[in-house]
């Protein structure tokens, strides 16, 4: 039995709860993060860091944020893109109005911003919830990039309204290749989806639970549901807010207002009902396949037609990718509605019997 839990026996509080309690999970989480800090940077090209991997980690995150509120605590938004665009503008203003702010201090005021507008706008979760709320988070959608464009001050009065994102100098080193900027951003994303995963097992994560499974009864045994839903939407706003600013510093290098569109909150939206909606692991796996699967379809239809002699319009190639591509998401929804966190936990419960059968 390759993923055995008999014989590991428990003697003290701090043993039994643990983020890890099992032998095999600690020893492939250090084994994960060592590919990913050591081996990864040694194989893989400018083009895997900045097309593919730098994205993966901070649409991560953004969805680890929306996972927080929406998994975790039952509150539905569509704000998520507007959440990231708050943090990216903020940090990119306190890099430029107080001289010599350490840049990481920036990201942290910058994800405190993004958590105020989210408190902001979770004010209505207080009265409606379910769609109705999804619809007055959306208001944040539209209101934060027209602010950003009314308002000059936040773009530096830039006549196009788009920046450019300061350079990353963190103790004198500069992040300014593909490889270092990716380190720093799997170094905080690491940091934060820990943070998430202790702080889902606190007490405040189960009153998030509770109030996401009826909040009526969450109330009657003594939780404080207004406190309970501004937590959780500071929160999640707060781990947007810093995956906008490493969108903005570590990927794109600029910020513009369009870019953080509705499109981009349906993308992390779709990452999370995917990758298995209340589930710390469901936000990697769903940020990976909705930014690795099109790049991996573009490749092989494109080899494939090359291979079978075809010469396909570059239209009918990204025409045939979304179709597969869409056609795949329905597949993985009704093989499996709860996303493919459930399908990792089944491969677990099998490898807890391997190789007997029952």
């Amino acid at each position: 039995m390759l993923y055995r839990e008999s014989g590991q026996f428990k003697t003290t509080y701090a043993a039994d709860q643990q983020l890890f309690p099992i032998v095999q999970d600690r020893v492939a989480i250090l084994v994960l993060l060592a590919v990913a800090a050591v081996g990864v940077p040694l194989v893989a090209t400018d083009y895997w860091f900045t097309a593919i991997l730098i994205p993966f980690l901070v649409f991560s995150l953004a969805a680890l944020g929306l996972n927080i509120l929406t998994g975790y605590a039952g509150q539905l938004s569509l704000g998520t893109a507007a959440f990231m665009a708050v943090g990216a503008i903020a940090a990119y203003n306190f890099q430029l109005r107080i001289p010599g702010i350490p840049i990481l201090v920036s990201f942290v005021l910058g994800g405190v911003s993004a958590a105020a507008v989210g408190v902001l706008f979770g004010l209505p979760s207080l009265r409606i919830k379910g769609f109705y709320l999804a619809v007055a988070t959306l208001a944040a959608q539209f209101f934060v990039p027209w602010l950003v464009v009314k308002v000059g001050w936040f773009s530096n009065y830039s006549a196009s309204g788009v920046i450019t994102a300061q350079p990353v100098v963190i103790a004198g080193v500069a992040f300014d290749t593909p490889v270092r900027k990716y380190l720093l951003v799997l170094v905080i994303v690491a940091v934060l989806a820990l943070a998430a995963k202790n702080l889902v097992r606190s007490r405040i994560g189960r009153a998030w639970m509770a109030v996401r499974d009826m909040d009526v009864a969450a109330s009657v045994i003594g939780i404080r549901i207004m406190r309970t839903k501004l937590i959780a939407f500071a929160v999640s706003s707060f781990y947007c807010g810093v995956a906008g600013a490493l969108y903005a510093f570590a990927y794109l290098g600029s910020v513009e207002p369009d870019g953080f569109n509705l499109d981009l909150s349906f993308r992390i939206l779709f990452m999370i009902i995917i990758g298995g909606v209340g589930s710390i692991m469901g936000s990697f796996l769903g940020a990976a396949f909705i930014t690795l699967l099109p790049t991996f379809l573009d490749v092989v239809l494109t080899d494939g037609a090359i291979a079978l002699g075809l010469n396909l319009p570059s239209g009918m190639t990204s025409m045939a990718q979304l179709v597969v591509f869409g056609a795949l998401i329905i597949f993985f929804l009704i093989v499996e509605p709860l996303g493919l966190a459930r399908l990792w936990q089944i491969g677990k419960e099998k490898l807890r019997l391997w190789p007997f059968p029952h």
